[in-house]
């Protein structure tokens, strides 16, 4: 029998459409080809009215309250957020400062960034990675960076790009396999 897994890619650009938007969207065709998906784009585009001004959970507006929900109860989630000087979006942080801290223990995140060049590369394992690990996430040991070079206006152009991205796919349908659909709500239980 083969188990469909509920994948969630957050979205970290402000603008509705942008190369963080489709490195995801490429980055969730590649899993695609290893695992059967049932997605959900959570996009800070469509949020950020509803999330900005909120600091505790229940300011929340509906539509972010729906995307926490979407994220927590996920099997496997893509990450992705531009980088502005050497980090993720203030607004994606935000968005993950409202999930409950044991909310993805032992889930699968695979990890993804744009930046303008590849000054910003190692923000990906710098930022990102020690932001799920305090979730005790199991991320992908394959994150994926993408700079504007890497592009040809919102199209992939880049061959090595490509290539990270189907490593990293490939390495998340494998950790996907590993932890099994059935172990997943027992080790989010014994968190």
């Amino acid at each position: 029998m083969t188990h469909r897994y509920k994948l969630v890619a957050i979205v970290g650009s402000t603008s509705a459409t942008s190369r963080t938007k489709a490195l995801a969207e490429a980055i969730v065709a590649a899993l695609q080809n290893h695992v059967e998906l049932d997605v959900e784009y959570v996009e800070l585009a469509a949020l950020w009215r509803d999330l900005g001004g909120a600091v505790h959970t229940d300011e929340l507006g509906p539509a972010a309250a729906s995307a926490l929900a979407a994220i927590e109860s996920s099997d496997v989630i893509v990450a992705a957020s531009p980088v502005y000087k050497g980090s993720y979006t203030g607004l994606f942080k935000h968005l993950i400062d409202f999930l409950h801290p044991e909310a993805l223990v032992g889930r699968p995140v695979l990890l993804a960034a744009t930046g303008g060049s590849d000054r910003h590369a190692l923000s990906v394992d710098h930022q990102l990675r020690t932001l799920f690990a305090f979730f005790r996430a199991y991320t992908v040991p394959s994150a994926v960076y993408a700079a504007e070079a890497d592009f040809d206006g919102y199209a992939i152009k880049s061959t090595p790009l490509a290539t990270r991205v189907r490593e990293a796919a490939g390495q998340a349908a494998l950790l996907l396999a590993s932890t099994g659909a059935d172990r997943l709500p027992a080790l989010r239980a014994a968190a």
